[in-house]
């Protein structure tokens, strides 16, 4: 699965999931897009988009999507308060859909 990690997320988090290719938003050359622009250039390029953004699904259209969205809860976005969530995270993009947001943690 080709997976986008939202900028507000560290990097570190990627070897955490390792089981898919994983691109973070810098690495695709999207670095200070605007949530609608940075999702409109995903399209077709990803199957899903992990940020820690809860607004993300209240602000964007997310419904016609051609990827899910997987939506962290955590205390903060440092890796150490994110790597309690990655079985639930792999288990969220095995199962997310396009058009879909899930939410993992909280």
């Amino acid at each position: 699965m080709r997976v986008l990690l939202d900028e507000c997320l560290p990097r570190g988090l990627k070897k955490y999931l390792h089981e898919h290719e994983v691109k973070t938003v810098p690495e695709a050359g999207w670095a200070g897009k605007k949530n609608g622009e940075l999702l409109r250039l995903a399209a077709g390029s990803v199957d899903a988009f992990v940020t820690i953004d809860s607004n993300l699904a209240y602000q964007q259209t997310v419904a016609g999507l051609s990827f899910g969205v997987v939506v962290l809860v955590a205390h903060s976005n440092r890796l150490g308060d994110l790597i309690p969530l990655v079985t639930d995270i792999l288990a969220a993009l095995q199962s997310v859909g396009p058009g879909q947001v899930l939410r993992v943690g909280g």
